[in-house]
């Protein structure tokens, strides 16, 4: 009997039903599209951060510009092209982590900056909401300026 038993068992699991694939590619496909989500959702803020990293490389080659020119930034007309030299890679001026080339004013508008680097976000528009929203070398943290 228990020989019986073990055999109708065995022969009852050998595979799973239709109905129990269905429900696990259910399972399987809610989880990827919530991880889906959740990683684009960071996506934009790792782009916004990436891009206050390039804008602090540029700062960094600008300083040593003006080091190299007896304390003078380039001009909005020679733009960061003219730092470029000193960046990490000499020559190659980078671009905001959308694509976008960096705008530079020099002198700076906001208060006694003598230079400004803002990325235009992902819309290369000026002004917009979250990861739209521009990013400017004298407001990296994101505060309103009062």
């Amino acid at each position: 009997m228990f020989r019986n038993s073990k055999k109708l068992f065995v022969n009852r699991r050998a595979g799973m039903t239709l109905v129990e694939i269905m429900v696990v590619i259910t399972i399987i496909i809610t989880l990827m599209s919530v991880l889906a989500v959740a990683v684009l959702g960071r996506l934009d803020d790792a782009n916004a951060d990436m891009t206050k990293i390039r804008i602090g490389q540029l700062e960094q080659a600008l300083q040593m510009y003006a080091v190299k020119h007896k304390g003078k930034y380039p001009s909005t007309s020679q733009g960061l092209s003219a730092a470029g030299k000193y960046m990490p890679t000499p020559g190659e001026v980078p671009t905001d982590a959308w694509g976008n080339e960096f705008q530079y004013f020099s002198p700076g508008t906001h208060g006694s900056a003598e230079y400004e680097i803002v990325s235009l976000g992902k819309d290369g528009k000026e002004g917009g909401d979250d990861a739209s929203s521009d990013i400017q070398s004298w407001n990296l943290d994101g505060e309103e300026e009062e």
